[in-house]
């Protein structure tokens, strides 16, 4: 999710609980052995022993189109030691896919299946390789083929995301497809794609045969959802469940996380653009939590980062004061 869930956001969300691993935005590959800079620029868990600082797993992922020029930066970027290596054959943009990246490469399962293959021999055995596709570019005709081409030269683990790049991120989406695909390979498959809430992670693992999932836009929406997915696959049969049940992470709880991230972005984020950054999460989270939507709509047109602080210090610090006077009754009852 290129422009929103870099670094600062994994840190942020995966405080939450509930996620495995994560999977960093896109490091484009062109004509040129990259410095290490700027992998550990786009994913500086690498200097964290390629976690989060809630101890999370980041697997850097590359995007591109020459075999020979993404195998000799996966073997820089293993020097790093990596939880992994990811390559990107599922991104629908425009911009990228003109210039021979992501989805657009769906139509030659035989340069997939070599670039596969020429990056999984550069790097070490025990540095992972993994691979997110789409279903296709115009239709999900050779879904499988693609699949089966990066199977067989050697990736450890799929991602599928159940749509092809003319489908966009626009419902439905095709679960079932996913299902065709995974019995067709012999790595595992990971399925993506419209998880928004419990119930529809549920029923994905249900129609396409997946045991894991990835989410990406759900989580940016809903932070505690990847925690109520683990919540409820720990309780069992799951019972009746509703899309637009309770966030399991509230407002209050959230609150503190956002101006984790503020401060974050603020350290590192010239003062005219962060307030545009908080706002792209708002406008995420407003689809869950109204309180999201006032904030929105309170700093739809605010450039000032000062109105921002002040908006965050008066409505943190109160829930702050609340925790210590619990602390401080409890310690009294002793």
């Amino acid at each position: 999710m290129e422009g929103l869930l870099d670094h600062t956001l994994r840190d942020v969300l995966t405080r939450v609980g509930g996620v495995d691993r994560c999977v960093s935005e896109f490091i484009r590959i062109t004509d040129q052995l990259l410095p290490k800079r700027v992998f550990t620029r786009v994913v500086p868990e690498l200097l964290n022993g390629s976690r989060t600082p809630a101890g999370v797993l980041v697997r850097p992922q590359l995007l591109g189109s020459d075999p020979t020029c993404l195998a000799e930066n996966a073997a820089r970027l293993a020097e790093l030691k990596p939880a992994g290596i990811d390559l990107n054959f599922g991104c629908p943009a425009k911009t990228v896919n003109r210039h021979r990246g992501g989805a657009v490469l769906l139509d030659e399962p035989e340069l997939i299946h070599r670039i596969v293959a020429e990056v999984r021999a550069a790097v070490p055995e025990q540095v992972a390789v993994s691979a997110k596709i789409r279903l296709g570019v115009q239709d999900d005709s050779r879904a499988i083929e693609c699949a089966q081409a990066i199977d067989l030269a050697g990736a450890s683990e799929l991602v599928v995301h159940a749509r092809t790049k003319a489908q966009g991120y626009k419902p439905p989406v095709y679960w079932e497809r996913v299902a065709e695909v995974r019995e067709a390979v012999g790595l595992p498959v990971v399925a993506n794609g419209d998880i928004w809430s419990v119930k529809d992670a549920l029923r994905c693992r249900e129609v396409t045969g997946c045991k894991d999932l990835m989410i990406g836009r759900g989580m940016v929406r809903d932070p505690g959802l990847a925690l109520a997915i683990c919540t409820q696959s720990l309780a069992g049969t799951p019972g009746v469940l509703e899309t637009n049940a309770e966030p399991k992470v509230s407002w209050s709880e959230l609150l503190p996380l956002i101006a984790e991230f503020w401060r974050q972005i603020s350290l590192r984020v010239e003062p005219r653009h962060r307030p545009g950054r908080l706002k792209q999460w708002l406008s995420s989270l407003r689809t869950r939590y109204p309180e999201a939507q006032a904030a929105f709509d309170e700093f739809r047109t605010v450039h000032d980062c000062a109105r921002i602080d002040a908006w965050l210090a008066h409505a943190v610090a109160p829930r702050a004061r609340d925790a210590v006077n619990v602390i401080t009754e409890a310690h009294m009852a002793h």
